[in-house]
Order: C-alpha cells, then structure tokens, then sequence
C-alpha cells in the first residue's frame, strides 16, 4: 500500500508544480527576479523588442518572465519611417530564460504593398519585409489629438489573431486585413498590442 501511493506521488507531482522563471525588463543580461508562474500551462521566454526610426536601431528592450503558450511568438510592425521588431524564445525548465532573445532578422521586401502616412495623407505606398503579410491600420491619441497610422504587420502582432490577446498598451483603435492596400477602410477594432507601443510612441515623438 505504502509502495502504490509513493508511486503515485512520484507520478502525480510533477503535473502540480510550476515553472520558476527570471523576470525582469532592461538590459540583454538582465536576470531581476526569480517568479513562480502561476499555473502549469506556462513557460519562461526572453523577448526583444526593437525599435527602429528610418531604419537606425533607437532602442532595443529585454524582458524576461513567465508567459503563455501563445506569447511565444515574433513578428513586426512597420509604418514606414518607424517599425518595431519582437523575438522571443521560450522554454519549459526552472530558470531556463537566462539566454537572450535573438537579433531580429534584415528583412528584405516580400512582394506585399500597404498604404501609408505622411502627416495627414495615407496614401502613399510601403513595400513590406519578411514576414509582414498583413496591412495595418491605427489611430492612437496622444496630447489631446487623434493621429492615423497605416503600414504592415505580421499576422502574429495583429489583434485579430490569438497572439494580439497581449495586454493592450492603451485605448486606440486597430484593424488588420490582408490584401495589397487593403488599409484604406476605416479602423473599428479597439485593441492595440503592448509590443507595438514602442513604436506608436517613437512615431508620435518624432
């Protein structure tokens, strides 16, 4: 009898316990703190998040915690003067998330044609890179007023897609479709991604 529950034990205990992950947001060699995820269906990730403005690197973001399955994921947001580039590698050990992210790829053009801005006019055309296969459209507030932005996407940062269930950056509105300048209609979604706010935020700054 004594034997069956310990087997039980050994077979049972693993399916109750949690990842440990490091956490923290910084440098590429941040470690912070070490987190309990809180439920067995989470890993630990290392995400890069970089920023860029006519193609220079302004700022390159590490952040390392416990994520869902559907976070692990990477992707671009491109409006042309300003885009932003997310990697992530996730992991399924304690403490596995001490290596970082990788360097977001050179992207080349893919074929694919969106609108996009120049101040108040939207239609001028942006050649999309790499895995870009999405239009995006947005209009984000800042100081008071409404500013539109259309460029592509990767379908992963979309917010019509399971990866856009991120936590939203701030209140605006989105809408991604799929199509060569299918980003002429008008913006009804009301989600936007917390890894496209570096981004919106360069651009409204700039």
């Amino acid at each position: 009898m004594h034997l069956l529950i310990l087997i039980f034990g050994i077979v049972l205990l693993p399916k109750a316990t949690t990842l440990k992950c490091y956490e923290c947001v910084g440098s590429e060699s941040c470690t912070g703190t070490e987190k309990e995820c809180p439920s067995k269906g989470f890993q630990c990730a290392v995400m890069r998040i970089a920023s860029y403005e006519v193609g220079a690197k302004v700022a390159d973001r590490h952040m390392r915690s416990c994520v869902g399955a559907e976070q692990c994921t990477e992707g671009t947001v491109n409006f042309g003067i300003t885009k932003t580039a997310i990697t992530s590698k996730c992991c399924t050990a304690d403490l596995c998330n001490i290596q970082p992210a990788p360097e977001p790829n050179n992207p080349i053009p893919n074929g694919r044609k969106c609108y996009n801005c120049n101040g108040k006019t939207c239609t001028e055309t942006l050649n999309c890179e790499g895995d870009e296969d999405h239009c995006i459209s947005a209009i984000v507030s800042a100081g008071g007023e409404n500013k539109i932005m259309k460029g592509c996407a990767s379908s992963q940062m979309c917010p019509n897609v399971s990866a856009g269930d991120i936590i939203p950056a701030f209140e605006g509105q989105v809408i991604c479709c799929q199509g060569n300048f299918c980003n002429s209609a008008s913006i009804t979604r009301t989600r936007l991604l917390l890894l496209v706010a570096p981004l919106v935020s360069a651009a409204i700054l700039s």
